[in-house]
């Protein structure tokens, strides 16, 4: 009969292989280095490169808005940039018909607005684009278009006002029987009520340069004819938006 196989017992810690000799150790296995994915190598360098590079704009931004708002601090004391004032200078109806016919009431008339502008400032030259103007008599329910007219841009030296005028005219446009009864009544009394609307962009200048446009929208008037022979009323000025310049 065969020997039983022998089979291999585990070595318990500490234990000595008797064959070796007094001076002879276990020679240790090299510790195994873990095995990482590619996607790991060199990802700290990476992080470290984009946060230098988001502090660096960080850093950059800051300091182009702080130069930037400094700027406009000095241009705003030193220049003490304002908008122009407007004023409804005077008005004229050199005519003002209306008809009544079987098919209902026709107004024709022509009218002659001037409006003064200023400028304000002492060091800034300022710029004007074309300007689209809107007339009308009435208020309310009774208003009644006299046309529109338009101004050809200019330039204003500073501290400079400017006399602008402005022509318009309908003819046989068809007004209700009712408002056109007004109108002639206002008319004759001098009590009609005159309204300027007009836009525009005005810009500033700096040593012949250009700063920029900002567009606007002028509210004139209200008031009666009558009003405007002793009076110029003063012009509302409402902002609309910056408009960029080559």
């Amino acid at each position: 009969m065969e020997p039983p196989s022998k089979q291999s017992l585990q070595k318990p810690p500490g234990y000595r292989d008797p064959n070796m000799g007094p001076g002879a150790r276990p020679r240790p296995m090299p510790p195994r280095k873990p095995v990482l994915p590619p996607s790991f190598h060199g990802r700290k360098k990476r992080r470290s490169g984009c946060r230098f590079c988001c502090c660096c704009c960080c850093i950059t931004l800051l300091m182009l808005m702080l130069f930037a708002l400094i700027a406009s601090a000095v241009f705003y004391l030193w220049y003490d940039p304002r908008l122009p004032i407007f004023h409804l200078q005077s008005f004229r109806v050199p005519q003002f018909n209306v008809t009544v016919r079987p098919d209902g009431s026709f107004l024709t008339s022509q009218t002659v607005t001037r409006i003064e502008v200023k400028n304000p400032s002492g060091k800034l030259t300022y710029y004007y684009a074309d300007a689209d103007v809107d007339v009308s008599a009435g208020k309310g329910d009774d208003e009644t278009s006299l046309g529109s007219g338009k101004v050809v841009g200019f330039k204003q030296a500073p501290k400079n006002a400017t006399s602008l005028k402005v022509q318009t005219q309908v003819r046989n446009q068809m007004v209700d029987d009712r408002i056109a009864k007004k109108l002639t009544a206002r008319f004759e009394g001098k009590e009609m009520v005159v309204n300027v609307d007009a836009t525009t962009k005005v810009g500033f200048g700096v040593g012949g340069f250009k700063v920029g446009m900002l567009g606007i929208n002028l509210k004139c008037g209200g008031v009666t004819m009558n009003q405007l022979d002793s009076a110029m009323p003063k012009c509302s000025v409402n902002t609309l938006k910056w408009i960029n310049i080559g």
